[in-house]
């Protein structure tokens, strides 16, 4: 492995299927690490198993360092390390539904139940948020949303997920949970809707929101959305997404979780693990400060693989 003593990779790659999440994830660790990354993508293989790198797309000459995130990739990854005779350091987030002896590095939040000498647990997820993007974001976003009254209420909307969806009912209570908030606070509303929040769904919030001062992102060019998170005093994001709290979270503002029913066991562990450490509150329609800490997850998680990393160096 061509890795120097001051942890320096010469070569690295972010491997994760489908979900942009997912990539975040695998790209906020390897930021977090100062490692320069080459993002790969992964080629859904046929058959079944464990195959050789080539069946997913995926040619040597093999990295230094090899970072995936989701089951999906947790394949690719024993599959490289194969390839590379263990030469490659592979760092896997999230459950790989397998043992974790098949990684250097497994990185998995608290309400997943594997645990091992090589494991790493977070509370909530990793992620790429930064204060040095969120300062920036700010300075960037400040012009579009800094008209607006303070307290700004930044919303993050999410959507349908594997076992929730938010509905029109859902919709229109948050949107007049909102709207309450505003008035209570004399703030006003950034909002950014995600790609599973759905055209009807924004549509109805422009309309119920239009009483109250708010910023609503039409899809339309750059995402506002480390620009919120910056320029923030109060953050309202919806359960749905584990990846929008835990970003939320690392910014030390009051965090306050609008909750969608149904949510899976693990879901639904987390988003009460959260309110029960204080992380976050349930959102019903009012905001105040409270005093948040700042989860910065990713910075533990990326020191226990540079540990990790140098014992293997000195072996």
């Amino acid at each position: 492995m061509a890795v120097k003593s001051d942890h320096a990779v010469s070569s690295c790659w972010v491997a994760a299927q489908g979900l942009i999440g997912l990539q975040n994830q695998a790209k906020g660790l390897a930021q977090a690490l100062g490692f320069p990354y080459d993002l790969k993508e992964i080629r859904k293989p046929w058959g079944w198993g464990i195959l050789s790198p080539e069946k997913y797309g995926l040619t040597p000459p093999w990295p230094d360092v090899l970072i995936t995130c989701g089951c999906q990739s947790a394949a690719v990854s024993v599959a490289v390390r194969r390839a590379s005779r263990n030469k490659t350091f592979t760092v896997h987030i999230q459950d790989p539904l397998m043992n974790p002896k098949h990684f250097d590095v497994v990185i998995v939040p608290e309400h997943d139940k594997l645990r091992g000498k090589n494991v790493f647990v977070t509370q909530g997820s990793v992620h790429h948020v930064t204060t040095e993007k969120l300062e920036d974001a700010s300075r960037h976003f400040k012009p579009l949303l800094g008209s607006l009254p303070r307290p700004l209420i930044s919303v993050l909307v999410g959507g349908k997920n594997k076992h929730q969806e938010l509905s029109a009912p859902l919709v229109r209570d948050f949107a007049q949970k909102l709207v309450m908030a505003a008035k209570l606070s004399g703030g006003g509303l950034a909002v950014t809707p995600s790609r599973r929040t759905g055209a009807a769904n924004e549509a109805m919030l422009r309309r119920e929101l239009a009483e109250v001062p708010s910023y609503i992102w039409d899809g339309q060019g750059e995402n506002p959305y480390f620009g919120m998170l910056g320029l923030g005093d109060v953050i309202v994001v919806t359960s749905d997404s584990i990846s929008m709290i835990s970003e939320s979270c690392s910014t030390a503002k009051p965090v306050y979780i609008y909750e969608l029913p149904n949510a899976g066991k693990r879901h639904k562990l987390f988003v009460e693990n959260f309110i029960q450490k204080g992380f976050v509150r349930p959102f019903w329609g009012s905001v105040e400060p409270f005093k948040a800490a700042a989860l910065n997850e990713t910075q533990k998680a990326a020191d226990f693989v540079r540990e990790r990393l140098t014992e293997r160096l000195k072996k």
